[in-house]
């Protein structure tokens, strides 16, 4: 298992505002898929716990996160996956003891974004176009090791680009809650 802190600054943008910055960041041929797959309970328990619990697939890639909030930002951990193991896993739901949670899990839901990314001052800027159960929205985020740093820079990003703050909902919040 790999342990790590996330600490994250993140808005909603418009559509413009995403494109352009694609733009200005001359990103347009250095955007990825990714899917997430989300598990939880069948009566919700990781989601009132204020926990997600994910496969990331990224080509042939799969990784098992764990997410949940700390003090500052959220501890994650995560395990690698190979292909078969991650489909039997979204086939059939799993015991998530396997990353230290006592419950037996299925999957609930699932959101694809269309990321792009580039370093930016002391962090790891995110542009983020994401598709889930018809609907379609687009977020930055902002990864960075310090909270005081990352936020005067993110701020300072949005001044620059003349971006007002939108707070963003949870990627696994937004597709279950549109999930048919």
């Amino acid at each position: 298992m790999i342990v790590n802190k996330e600490i994250e600054f993140k808005t909603f943008i418009s559509e413009d505002d995403y494109v352009n910055l694609l733009k200005e960041f001359e990103l347009e041929n250095n955007i990825f898929a990714q899917t997430n797959f989300y598990f939880d309970t069948e009566d919700t328990k990781l989601m009132a716990e204020k926990t997600v619990l994910r496969i990331r697939q990224k080509g042939n890639n799969f990784k098992l996160t764990k997410k949940t909030r700390a003090e500052v930002g959220a501890d994650e951990t995560h395990i690698l996956l190979a292909k078969d193991k991650a489909l039997e896993l979204l086939a059939n739901g799993f015991d998530a003891k396997i990353i230290e949670l006592p419950y037996f899990v299925t999957k609930i839901a699932e959101l694809t974004t269309y990321r792009a990314s580039v370093p930016y001052k002391n962090g790891t800027l995110f542009l983020d176009k994401s598709v889930y159960y018809g609907h379609v929205d687009y977020e930055i985020e902002y990864e960075v090791d310090d909270v005081k740093q990352g936020t005067k820079d993110f701020n300072t990003f949005l001044d620059t680009y003349h971006i007002k703050f939108k707070e963003s909902i949870r990627k696994s919040k937004r597709a279950y809650d549109h999930r048919n």
